[in-house]
């Protein structure tokens, strides 16, 4: 198998390298110049309203359509030169189960495995293995279609790990799952990752990005509109709160009034929080938080804990793009749907 191993354009310890990767249907611009790098054993998390063009990145990065413009390489292969090396060593889950319903669990893993030109002993090791990881063992010779959804989204995630994938993408890999299912699939995220897998992970969910991602990349009309590791993208945003919580309760209204008649925060009013007995100060600089301390500190009030919030996702969200975060399904045209004969 021929490698890039010297591609200029690549960070070193780079799983995945995109520079200006575009992509149109007629005049849609599904991309539009997109750069990204997703470093080896981590978990990117793309997030981006209805449309952004998160479908069509993992499309373009798993081979099922071609960009128009740009270049990306996935682990050390060319993504439109080299598609046939790639998928032997990357996994795909959708947004929707893709395993065949009308077949036992079983057999729709030995057969990727036999597909992935795995020996047959090795393929049925394989599938028994992966069916016990997923919890899936007693279910494996039942047909899919007698399976729940989120037993369903555990095979898919199995069958994507037949090969044992350098890179996972994962394109709202929990859509439609039930809290506790949702749990499930996010510890088997957490320990693959944990087995130097790297995974790219599209998402809507905002508690899910927290707990995958290392670093989140944000997407919006085809074009890369911010990234870093989420705190940093959240003091990006600017807005930060101070949660002072004062030793006696009673205090609570009193300091809330002084603190908004002083007019340090300039932004909202100072929020009560009666039932957890705290204030909420926001705040946009380190020179207000000391005055708000000092003016508490002035009034002889005692507090029991101080401590500093940054935004929450969903709000960096809503400030990057305007969106809040909806209901996971990105926008994708028809003939986005076809795969490319290579």
């Amino acid at each position: 198998m021929t490698r890039i191993d010297n591609n200029p354009n690549a960070r070193a310890g780079s799983a995945v390298t995109v520079r200006g990767l575009v992509k149109h249907y007629g005049e849609t611009k599904a991309l539009d110049g997109v750069d990204l790098d997703v470093r080896e054993g981590s978990v990117m998390g793309v997030l981006g309203p209805n449309g952004a063009g998160k479908t069509t990145l993992v499309r373009i990065l798993s081979t099922l359509i071609q960009p128009d413009a740009g270049q990306a390489t996935v682990a050390g292969y060319d993504v439109v030169r080299q598609p046939r090396q790639l998928r032997r060593v990357i996994g795909l889950t959708g947004q929707y189960a893709s395993v065949d319903e009308k077949l036992p669990g079983w057999e729709n893993l030995y057969m990727i495995g036999r597909l992935l030109d795995l020996p047959r002993k090795e393929a049925r090791s394989r599938a028994d293995e992966l069916l016990e990881r997923f919890s899936l063992t007693e279910a494996a010779k039942r047909p899919v279609n007698t399976y729940s959804g989120g037993m369903r989204r555990r095979l898919d995630l199995a069958a994507s790990m037949m090969g044992q994938p350098t890179v996972l993408y994962l394109d709202e890999p929990t859509t439609g799952l039930d809290p506790r299912t949702r749990n499930e699939v996010w510890a088997e995220i957490k320990r693959m990752v944990g087995d130097g897998v790297t995974v790219l992970l599209t998402t809507q969910y905002m508690e899910e990005a927290e707990q995958l991602a290392s670093e989140l990349t944000v997407v919006d009309h085809g074009k890369v509109i911010a990234n870093g590791a989420i705190d940093a993208l959240k003091a990006k945003v600017g807005g930060r709160s101070l949660r002072i919580r004062p030793a006696d309760p009673i205090e609570l209204r009193p300091l809330a009034g002084a603190l908004d008649e002083l007019g340090i925060t300039g932004l909202a009013s100072t929020t009560v929080d009666s039932a957890n007995g705290t204030l909420l100060v926001p705040i946009l600089s380190d020179e207000q938080l000391t005055a708000v301390v000092g003016a508490v500190t002035a009034r002889g009030i005692t507090i029991a804990s101080i401590t500093t919030e940054l935004p929450s996702l969903d709000e960096v969200f809503l400030s990057l793009t305007g969106h809040r975060a909806s209901a996971p399904q990105d926008a994708v045209p028809t003939d986005a749907r076809e795969e490319v004969s290579v």
